[in-house]
């Protein structure tokens, strides 16, 4: 056989190189075009995550409504003038103890959280405990001017628990209250003790008749185990 020509054998290669460059061509093309597709979609789901987060943060500040005293007494006054208050008195017997002087007594309800905290207790305030397992048994402070209207102390008694706590027996005052609707939604309000207060749909206000301004949440677990209604509201909402 013949050798072949120079300008042969270049005509033979080029076909050949040809195909190789379409073919390493092609490959890369589709690299690039898959490259291309993870690089979208990768965007795409940082635009998404961006936006959701941005849609979560503007639900939790829309839903951040504070009342003050004026609108949490407006509120009662509302619900008073539809029918949907009742009267209820505290029977569950509590566990109390002698404040410390400057303690700050924070109420945390079992599976929700900080409901709310105290002033810094002062001399003769005290600590009541509630006897209430759905709510984690909560504690709060009770100013030592309102303490004896409340709570009769059984000195010569001790807790069952065995922790040096005192069983103090509600007195039973007749309280106004009413229950949370759905519609109320979740917001905060001023308590009567200067301290921002948590309350939410299910819940119950209450008020004593003969001090307007004393209104706070008993979260609706705690009203359930601790409170007897003594009047139903006139109106089933």
């Amino acid at each position: 056989m013949l050798p072949l020509a120079a300008g042969e054998r270049n005509a033979r290669r080029q076909p050949l190189q040809s195909g190789i460059r379409n073919l390493v061509d092609r490959r890369v093309l589709r690299e690039y075009i898959l490259n291309s597709r993870s690089s979208v979609v990768a965007a795409s789901a940082t635009v998404l995550v961006t936006l959701a987060a941005t849609f979560a943060m503007t639900s939790a500040v829309s839903n951040d409504r504070h009342l003050s005293r004026d609108q949490i007494r407006e509120l009662m006054s509302d619900a008073q003038s539809e029918g949907r208050t009742g009267f209820a008195r505290k029977t569950q017997t509590v566990d109390v103890r002698p404040a410390e002087p400057g303690e700050v007594i924070v109420t945390t309800i079992a599976g929700e959280g900080k409901e709310t905290q105290s002033k810094p207790a002062e001399s003769g305030d005290w600590v009541a405990r509630n006897r209430c397992e759905p709510t984690g048994n909560e504690e709060y402070l009770v100013k030592s001017d309102t303490f004896d209207e409340r709570y009769a102390v059984a000195e010569h008694q001790r807790s069952d628990a065995g922790d040096g706590w005192i069983p103090a027996k509600p007195l039973g005052r007749s309280l106004r209250y009413v229950i949370l609707r759905e519609s109320d939604g979740e917001f905060t309000f001023d308590a009567p003790w200067g301290e921002s207060m948590v309350a939410r749909p299910g819940d119950a206000i209450v008020q004593d008749p003969d001090k307007p301004d004393d209104i706070y949440r008993v979260a609706a677990e705690s009203f359930r185990c601790t409170y007897e209604v003594v009047q139903a509201p006139a109106t089933a909402e």
